[in-house]
């Protein structure tokens, strides 16, 4: 086998049994999608070449978390130069964030962004206290619109999002356009800030700036990847220090998870659309990568009651999901209605129009998770907003 038919990484998992963290050499065969490990430490097979369709080679990048017959792996490193060479090169992460503005248009921003050849590896709505704004835009303090934009910023519930893709920092400044509508709308009007933003300020959506780190004391040789790291550490903090909070309400609500499948589909864009089309407000929203253990927690009220429970779990935790706390009048019963029978199948002859009729493929991969009982509303948005985003 050639250097060229397969990439290397290096991965941790965390056995939660020995109360350890293991550390593996993990091969990808992208030619047929089979995987490999080794055990670093004690230098043996740890899962023998296995073909393994729920991986693509768009999951292989440092930093990621994969699941691989349901363990969560966590890519630390490139195996080898090669790999490093062949995907870690123009690989960039850059903070992508959504103003109060343009967050009723998520989902179509979200689509322009997996159309663009982005990827989405983190996501969260939060609101900002003017504290935070300040910090946030603190280079522009000097400035004649500072207060107007700190005003703004803090008026609604905004959308932070990392995104990966070759040379991101560009690529989605580029998708953005000029920093007014009026220019964006004439010079590139199938910009995000074309589409989708009113002037200057109220401009859809902000993208990490070359330039903006320049005047600050801990400059470096590359100041854009410099900002960048330092926004996206200021709502997706690295450290175990907590972000900006979630706006999270536990009042009138219903949950509602876009399955990993349909995120891995590209499909997080056209459910959010329907849902805002169909008049229920999106009130928080997060991506999360759930642990085995914490799937079988959320789905137990479903062991022993669906034949599905197993398979249920093992999707959950097959990776990204996007839950949200979905708000309308009695929102459970509501949006339950909306999501439609939990086949699919029967969902098209029956209610064609539903979330899990449209996006749907079996009764496992459904599309959506929604909350069943209303007793069990708040405390599944609970589950994801106070006790796994803690």
């Amino acid at each position: 086998m050639s250097e060229e038919d397969r990439y290397v990484f290096t991965a941790e998992w965390y056995d939660p049994n020995a109360a350890l963290q293991r550390r593996y050499q993990l091969l990808y065969y992208p030619k047929d999608g089979s995987v490999e490990m080794y055990d670093v430490k004690s230098h043996r097979v740890f899962l023998r070449r296995t073909k393994y369709d729920m991986l693509h080679k768009e999951d292989f990048y440092v930093g990621n978390k994969i699941n691989v017959f349901s363990r969560q792996l966590h890519l630390v490193d490139y195996g080898d130069q090669y790999t490093a060479r062949k995907i870690g090169s123009k690989k960039e992460k850059t903070l992508a964030m959504i103003k109060p503005d343009a967050v009723s248009k998520l989902g179509s921003i979200i689509e322009a962004v997996i159309d663009s050849g982005f990827t989405i590896t983190k996501a969260k709505m939060v609101s900002l206290s003017r504290a935070e704004a300040m910090d946030f835009y603190s280079e522009h303090q000097a400035k004649s619109f500072f207060t107007d934009l700190i005003n703004f910023m803090t008026s609604g519930p905004i959308v932070a999002m990392e995104i990966i893709g070759d040379d991101a920092v560009s690529a989605w400044r580029k998708l953005l356009g000029p920093t007014n509508c009026t220019v964006a709308r004439s010079e590139s009007p199938q910009s995000v800030r074309a589409r989708f933003g009113t002037d200057g300020t109220k401009n859809a959506a902000h993208g990490s700036d070359s330039n903006a780190s320049a005047a600050r004391p801990e400059r470096i040789f590359d100041a854009s990847i410099h900002t960048n790291k330092l926004e996206l550490e200021f709502f997706f903090p690295s450290s175990g220090g907590r972000g900006p909070k979630n706006t999270a309400r536990y009042t009138q609500c219903a949950c509602c998870i876009i399955k990993p499948h349909a995120v891995a589909e590209g499909l997080t864009g056209k459910i959010i659309n329907h849902i805002l089309d169909a008049g229920f407000e999106i009130s928080a929203l997060q991506m999360f990568t759930m642990e085995k253990a914490n799937a079988e927690e959320f789905y137990e009220v479903y062991k022993g009651v669906v034949a599905e429970y197993t398979e249920m779990v093992v999707e959950l935790c097959s990776g990204p999901c996007i839950a949200m706390e979905i708000q309308a009048t009695d929102a459970p019963k509501s949006f339950r209605e909306f999501s439609g029978p939990a086949d699919p199948e029967i969902a098209r002859h029956l209610r064609p129009r539903t979330l899990r009729a449209q996006f749907g493929k079996n009764k496992v991969k459904n599309a959506v998770h929604c909350t069943d009982l209303p007793e069990d509303a708040v405390l599944e948005v609970q589950y994801f907003f106070k006790i796994l985003d803690s």
